[in-house]
């Protein structure tokens, strides 16, 4: 049995922080690789050596099989753990592992070749009786005849991927060909495999599934179940164990059909077996991830099991060490994913700077990230921020836990989806989990108003008071690096009129200073006495008319501030402020200045659909761009004729960048 001493992670963010932290806990060293963007993350600094494999492209750097290998070789590194994504699901990873005398931390190419690709796992569940939707495959042509046999809708997706790339519901025939040729499309960036598969789609669907760990000796148990219905485009965001949709009896069978699947795969290292369930809570086999999965801390919240510790002593060559009946499930797990996102702007990604960042103080909760404070959430990821996981004794009380927590959670600069979460978390049908996979697609404009509403009801008198008594005091040019003329020479009246904007609302506040901290502020007709009680860390602690609040400020080099305060954030800014910069952290629409259509954030050219001179509607694709793991539809913003094409296919593009010329139809 070869003990394992040094370990290379081939990933990056948080999945490589969270390994690095037990691989230390077992005394193992750890290797961390890098692309140049990425020389100042989290995982560089935290592991015992780190190379750099390349610039940004992730064909150089973190999707090189051949750089991997060989940096594990000058490292020294007895074996590799790739993580989720990248190359976690490789045969010829895992391949050239062996070829080199590496251990690979994950199944042997023969089980993930069998299980890693959705249509030879969906042939292989059918074999051994496990129960599956119906399902099409073949070429692209031979799907758009076969499809209507099924009956739309139908559900298309990548054979070899995971996470929801390129997963579609198509609801007829005259869609069919342009879904196919975009998922196929993003399944050869992400998965270097274009081939794709239709199944029947399953209204309603709730999306359970079942941890499992293998030995090589033949031993395969279950570590029970996570639900993780609450998707946005097929993704992910809030996991929860266990599922509070299952009896005790489908939870069985559910689990004795994962290992049943497990075993007759050989299948040896942490792996998950996906279900869809119906209203009736019949199951079907959806597939299996043979790789630690994003949302495997709720399950290692309910267990006590660190499942990363097991991955890397079944590599090693120990046999499980733990018995089915020994596992139990203990309490309620529920974890949230914080993006880097606007729920309001049909979940665009939101890449920046990050003005301030304060995890949550709460004991007991377990973040799992790959950022600290001053981090650049980059255009060329996954959005993801971090994973935060909370425990309670049942659901009720995980869920209270997790919203406080939630609030608690400051990130200012970007846009995130922290608000939308908390808004899910306390929506009755989640409370009364009456949801499905489709539930935060059908009801985004209500929760996106009740998220809104909830917002309406806080006072607005406290953010205001809180940033104008922090920019008043020159709190903010001090911490923050503002460099607006009036902070510069110190300016100040007895009693003056300031007009502050607001999350797009221009509002008048008039001022007049009692003492050094002592302000009385006359918002919409009202007087506000307010003083500082501390002022540390940009939190504030102040008095607004004998109330005590909480709040916490930032600013930028531009001068636009946040504010958070009763768990919700505003922009704020004051137009009485000369400033020298231009935020760029909004990306709330395409621009049209002059003509030029530039991008609504940083990425690489995949397509082009416009020649100069053709006429456009509005609304016309005219490029795409491709930035964070998604594809961002460039469309045309009004009538017009392309004038020039400023762009070159696979070109890295800035926000600021021309990318077409469109001359507006005079008509």
């Amino acid at each position: 049995m070869k003990q394992i001493q040094k370990i290379l992670i081939a990933n990056r963010g948080e999945i490589a922080c969270r390994i690095i932290r037990t691989a230390k806990k077992m005394g193992i060293k750890t290797v961390a690789v890098y692309s140049e963007i990425d020389h100042d993350s989290l995982h560089v600094s935290h592991a015992d050596e780190a190379f750099c494999i390349g610039h940004s492209e992730l064909s150089e750097t973190y999707l090189n099989i051949e750089k991997i290998v060989e940096t594990a070789k000058k490292a020294k590194a007895g074996a590799i753990h790739p993580g989720y994504g990248f190359l976690a699901e490789n045969p010829l990873f895992v391949q050239a592992c062996k070829d080199a005398g590496i251990i690979f931390i994950g199944p042997d190419a023969r089980a993930m070749k069998i299980m890693g690709n959705k249509i030879e796992a969906r042939n292989f569940a059918k074999k051994i009786n496990v129960p599956i939707t119906e399902g099409i495959t073949g070429s692209a042509k031979e799907l758009i005849e076969t499809a209507p046999k099924i009956g739309f809708p139908v559900l298309l997706k990548a054979a070899a991927g995971g996470g929801g790339k390129g997963m579609r519901i198509v609801h007829k025939a005259s869609e069919l060909e342009e879904a196919i040729e975009s998922t196929a499309r993003q399944a050869k960036a992400y998965f270097g495999d274009e081939t794709v598969y239709i199944e029947k789609y399953i209204a309603e669907p709730r999306h359970i599934e079942v941890q499992i760990l293998g030995d090589a000796y033949g031993n395969v148990i279950h570590l029970f179940e996570r639900e993780c219905s609450i998707q946005r485009r097929y993704q992910k965001i809030i996991e929860e164990s266990p599922s509070p949709t299952l009896s005790p009896e489908v939870r069985m069978k559910m689990g004795e059909a994962a290992v049943r699947i497990g075993k007759e795969a050989g299948y040896s290292s942490a792996g998950t077996i996906e279900f869809l369930v119906d209203k009736h809570l019949d199951f079907y086999f959806l597939e299996m991830n043979t790789r630690i999965q994003v949302e495997h801390p709720v399950t290692e919240m309910v267990t006590g099991i660190d499942i990363v510790e097991e991955q890397i002593l079944i590599a090693s060559g120990h046999t499980l060490r733990i018995k089915q009946e020994e596992v139990r499930q203990k309490g309620h797990a529920i974890e949230c994913r914080i993006y880097a996102e606007d729920p309001s702007n049909n979940f665009q990604p939101s890449p920046g700077n990050m003005s301030l960042y304060k995890e949550p103080g709460i004991p007991g909760i377990r973040i799992d990230t790959g950022i600290v404070a001053g981090t650049e959430i980059k255009s060329f990821f996954d959005p993801m921020i971090c994973k935060l996981v909370v425990w309670g004794e049942d659901r009720e009380e995980s869920s209270r836990i997790m919203v406080s927590a939630l609030q608690d959670y400051i990130i200012h600069g970007i846009k995130t989806n922290i608000s939308f979460l908390i808004t899910l978390l306390q929506n009755e049908a989640f409370v009364s989990n009456t949801i499905s996979t489709r539930f935060c697609d059908e009801h985004l404009q209500s929760l996106i108003q009740g998220m809104e509403a909830e917002k309406e009801k806080f006072p607005l008198y406290v953010p205001l008071a809180g940033y104008l008594m922090a920019s008043l005091t020159n709190s903010l040019a001090a911490g923050c690096g503002s460099t607006g003329v009036w902070q510069q020479i110190g300016y100040w009246r007895n009693l003056m009129k300031i007009v502050l904007k607001s999350d797009n609302r221009e509002i008048a506040v008039r001022v007049s200073r009692k003492g050094k901290d002592i302000f009385i502020f006359e918002i919409f007709g009202e007087s506000y006495h307010c003083n500082i009680d501390s002022w540390e860390n940009n939190r504030m602690a102040c008095t607004i008319n004998g109330h005590d609040h909480v709040v916490f400020v930032s600013e930028d080099k531009g001068d636009h501030a946040w504010v958070n305060a009763g768990g919700f954030l505003y922009s704020m800014q004051r137009a009485d402020i000369l400033t020298e910069a231009v935020s760029a952290a909004s990306f709330d629409a395409l621009g049209l200045e002059g003509g030029h259509i530039t991008s609504p954030m940083p990425g690489k050219v995949i397509r082009i659909n416009v020649n100069p001179g053709e006429e456009v509607k509005k609304g016309k694709v005219l490029l795409i761009i491709e930035a964070m793991k998604m594809e961002n539809m460039i469309t045309a913003p009004a009538d017009g004729i392309v004038k020039k094409v400023n762009v070159k296919l696979n070109q890295m593009v800035e926000t600021s960048t021309a990318l077409v010329d469109v001359e507006k139809d005079a008509g």
